[in-house]
């Protein structure tokens, strides 16, 4: 829950908790965490916007012409750092980032999921979001760097000793209830090694801002243990990859928009179009949902992630599911986005392409209560039923034919994300792969 801190309360907090450093938080385009830190005398002069920084080195930013920046702290995202020390303790902000005009600057993704959540207030539609975040921990090397390498051969719901990390998700939890989130359940996942803690629902920007804290959290917490926390996609062939499966739900006058009691699945007819919007859109979203070259190697049959666009109503082996709920409530769950997204930029596409759907009413194809990874490709043709890009270099090709994801993004962000994409796929084809040497080098 947001925090309706004044700045006057933040001054007393920081003198009153010994907080001796503020961390000052962004986002760039790729997801990845920024930050500024001010010592407590500077504080003032943060709260009042006035701390600048150099855009240009900021990848996907800026040209160095017009590089200066300016972070203007959202007041109720301050929260004092639970692992840093009691005495001179440490803080952080998460800020908007502004050009010294005054001006929100177009690429900060912050801004950009701001905007979407404009045009759903615009219909009179809150966005409500719950993520599911899966990871894993591996063992570092002597030199405390990072390796894949793991020693328990836990899997679904086992628990200690079977489950090495236990007390490390345990930290991890208690970490994020101490500053303030409500988790809902954390467990073991399916491969060796990987785990999910799903914290509660809340309005789309502070589930933006809380999935990058809990990254920096679980990183953080797993280094304690000796562990490398990693929400790569894929780290480890042949086994399950890592999602962050994205539960959705519009609200009008504090009601779900998407129950209908009278309908034989639960969904009004709001629901049905958002569904709709989402699978008309989904392969121009999926460059923002599964960014990295490795996201799509998650995105293979056999491993439980979704391939094929399509809805159903429990069944798991669609891309979207309406899951039972014994509270009443209804939530459509989108499988296919994986933790390495920046989560600013694929809740403002999911959301207005849901928008698109409800604005033109575009009902969903029928309803696929099988399992469709055990259809035959005839029947799949049948149904109707598409695929995934299957690579990143696909995946950008659709969302450069999809004019929704260039006025979700802006001129500034979709150029530079487009860019930096094709770039990072560039080096990825340049490269000979070990799989490669022991496929062909002996047979040709």
């Amino acid at each position: 829950m947001r925090k309706n801190y004044t700045k006057q309360d933040i001054m007393r907090l920081v003198e009153e908790e010994d907080v001796e450093f503020i961390r000052l938080q962004f986002t760039d385009i790729f997801g990845n965490l920024k930050n500024m830190a001010v010592t407590a005398s500077q504080l003032e002069k943060a709260l009042n916007n006035g701390c600048m920084f150099d855009g240009s080195s900021i990848e996907g930013f800026a040209r160095i012409e017009e590089s200066d920046m300016c972070l203007h702290p959202d007041l109720s995202t301050f929260e004092i750092f639970p692992w840093r020390p009691q005495q001179g303790k440490v803080a952080r902000l998460i800020c908007d980032v502004y050009r010294p005009n005054g001006e929100p600057f177009e690429g900060d993704p912050r801004y950009i999921l701001k905007r979407a959540i404009a045009e759903a207030a615009k219909l009179g539609y809150s966005f409500v979001v719950g993520p599911e975040c899966e990871f894993f921990l591996f063992h570092t090397d002597e030199n405390a760097l990072p390796t894949t390498i793991t020693h328990e051969k836990a899997g679904y719901f086992d628990l200690g000793p079977v489950d090495f990390g236990e007390n490390a998700r345990r930290d991890i939890v208690l970490t994020l209830e101490d500053m303030g989130f409500v988790i809902e359940s954390s467990h073991h996942e399916i491969a060796p090694a990987q785990h999910e803690v799903d914290f509660m629902h809340d309005e789309a920007l502070s589930t933006a801002d809380n999935i990058m804290t809990f990254k920096l959290a679980v990183k953080t917490i797993a280094k304690r243990h000796g562990l490398h926390a990693t929400f790569m996609p894929k780290p480890t062939c042949g086994v399950n990859g890592s999602g962050m499966h994205i539960n959705m739900t519009l609200f009008q006058d504090g009601k779900n928009i998407f129950i209908d009691d009278n309908d034989e699945f639960g969904l009004s007819r709001e629901a049905y179009y958002f569904i709709g919007g989402i699978m008309k859109h989904m392969k121009g979203i999926t460059a923002v949902t599964n960014p990295l070259v490795n996201s799509y190697k998650r995105l293979v049959p056999g491993y439980e992630a979704p391939v094929y666009i399509a809805w159903s109503v429990t069944n798991r082996s669609p891309l979207i599911r309406i899951p039972a709920s014994n509270t009443g409530g209804v939530r459509v769950e989108l499988r296919s986005p994986d933790p390495s997204a920046n989560p600013y930029l694929a809740l403002a596409v999911c959301l207005r392409a849901g928008l698109d759907g409800i604005v033109n009413q575009i009902m969903p194809p029928k309803c696929v209560e099988g399992n469709i990874f055990e259809m035959s490709a005839k029947q799949r043709e049948e149904y109707g039923i598409k695929e995934l890009p299957g690579t990143l270099i696909e995946a950008i090709h659709y969302m450069e034919k999809d004019n929704l994801i260039k006025d979700v993004l802006g001129d500034h962000a979709y150029g530079k994300y487009l860019e930096a994409k094709k770039e990072e796929w560039h080096r990825y084809r340049s490269q000979v792969t070990a799989w490669e040497i022991n496929e062909y080098l002996n047979n040709y």
